[in-house]
């Protein structure tokens, strides 16, 4: 089992973020966390990367209980996890070829980390990673050369490169165009099933995680509305789940299905 969350909640002094939450997600499933703005979903994948604690529950990563670790022990349970951020965290003088590479940080010695800064230890690896995006011409470019979309892909870039057993990815695709943003996910799906990894990715977009996941989830207020496979998602459940919001109808409908399918409005 690559998670498994019992009775889980999390709590802030402005209140409760996560309530009563229980999730097993097993090794090599794909699944997807869909919900409304403020729904906890970016809350819940950083408790799967510990880097939050439960205010109350039990959580088991990769069969470890990660807050009952020494703080070694929990290091090297990190680097067995890879995190893919809405905004991923590089430096705008990075080198995207640095970048990609910090994938494998957590593996290398100290000397080679640091030299690997000076002179990139494995160029041919991070150009295969962006070569699967599109991406392989701006491997020696800085950061803030990159677009948001861009510099998306090389977050996903850097957690090919890592090969972790578990990927969690927070709105991994929100600064890219649709097509870019159905290819990029395919990518990290494929990449996830040709390894048996986990993947769990919180989507804005419901028709992409209704096209390319066989399960979602749908977060609502901190509260698990359903836990299903995503054939089996309706139109009725995606007005629940979205009621009071702003929604307009998604372009395209997932192949699975013939119900009209919902996004929510930004």
């Amino acid at each position: 089992m690559s998670l498994n969350l019992r009775g889980v909640c999390l709590r802030y002094a402005s209140g409760d973020v996560l309530r009563e939450i229980d999730i097993d997600v097993a090794q090599g499933e794909q699944v997807a966390i869909i919900g409304p703005s403020g729904a906890g979903k970016t809350s819940l994948l950083w408790l799967m990367a510990t880097g939050l604690t439960p205010s109350q529950g039990s959580l088991a990563v990769l069969g470890q209980q990660p807050w009952q670790l020494r703080a070694g022990a929990r290091r090297r349970l990190r680097s067995r996890v890879g995190l893919i951020h809405q905004a991923p965290p590089l430096p705008p003088r990075q080198r995207v070829v640095t970048a990609v590479l910090a994938g494998r940080l957590g593996r290398w010695p100290l000397l080679a980390s640091c030299a690997s800064l000076l002179h990139p230890a494995d160029s041919d690896g991070a150009a295969s990673a962006l070569e699967r995006l599109d991406l392989a011409d701006r491997l020696f470019a800085r950061c803030d050369q990159l677009s948001g979309g861009q510099l998306q892909r090389v977050g996903i870039a850097r957690v090919l490169y890592q090969a972790p057993e578990l990927v969690l990815a927070d709105e991994p695709v929100s600064a890219m165009d649709p097509v870019l943003a159905a290819h990029a996910l395919r990518v990290l799906c494929d990449d996830a099933r040709a390894r048996s990894a986990t993947l769990v990715a919180s989507l804005h977009a419901v028709d992409l995680a209704l096209a390319q996941f066989a399960r979602v989830i749908g977060l609502r207020d901190g509260r698990v509305v359903f836990d299903r496979a995503s054939a089996d998602i309706g139109t009725a459940d995606l007005d629940a789940l979205y009621a009071n919001e702003q929604l307009q109808p998604a372009a395209v409908s997932p192949p699975h299905t013939s119900a009209t399918v919902y996004i929510p409005r930004c």
